[in-house]
């Protein structure tokens, strides 16, 4: 894990890459690299994230700047800019059911190629994908998601690089963690190994590559 700024962590990040970053409607979501981002003008990025937040808030902020040209999420029902872009057809919206989106990560992140599950069968969600009986039941084949850099918020971080999470802001981070090949973390606080507990640890530091102190 090494620790670095903010500029210095965001300028490793080409355009047209490809981002998983925390957050439910912008709770949990490293806004400090968000803002960066945007300042940098990371363009045609391809943003795996649970929603497109809101205007102004969380991942909508890379809407409002027009960065990204692809999008996987659950719903963007709250953000008209993204709903806009998408009928404009300036971004590509693949929308998936939540469960399957975190099943989705979680299988990219412990190296599967992919879950099977019920969820969309002889619906729309089916269209072009695999269908696979089990036991006489029909399940879809959902192939795992990964990405070049996954952009993470927590509440506590050692100086190993051990993560904790505060409450429902732990949503998608640990999973993103674990499914990216390069992990950028910002921290509300940053503390000596010790102060989190070894059982408290949710994230371990391995998984982080770069860690920004969140001040």
């Amino acid at each position: 894990m090494n620790p670095v700024s903010v500029e210095e962590a965001v300028a490793m990040i080409p355009s047209g890459a490809s981002i998983m970053v925390g957050g439910f409607m912008g709770v949990g979501t490293p806004e400090r690299l968000l803002d960066e981002v945007v300042r940098q003008q990371k363009t045609g990025l391809t943003l795996i994230s649970n929603d497109a937040a809101t205007p102004g808030k969380g991942v909508g902020k890379l809407f409002d700047a027009a960065l990204v040209s692809r999008l996987t999420a659950t719903h963007i029902g709250l953000n008209p800019k993204a709903q806009q872009q998408m009928l404009a057809n300036q971004i590509t919206v693949d929308l998936i059911p939540q469960g399957t989106f975190v099943e989705r990560i979680r299988a990219g992140g412990c190296g599967l190629g992919g879950v099977l599950t019920p969820t969309g069968v002889g619906t729309l969600v089916a269209d072009g994908k695999r269908l696979i009986e089990v036991d006489g039941k029909s399940f879809l084949l959902e192939t795992a998601l990964r990405a070049q850099f996954a952009l993470v918020h927590a509440f506590l971080a050692d100086y190993l690089g051990n993560l904790t999470y505060a409450l429902t802001a732990r949503n998608f981070n640990p999973v993103m963690a674990m499914a990216a090949e390069t992990v950028i973390v910002t921290a509300e606080h940053i503390v000596p190994v010790g102060v989190i507990a070894p059982d408290h640890v949710v994230t371990p530091a391995p998984l982080v590559d770069y860690l920004i102190a969140n001040g």
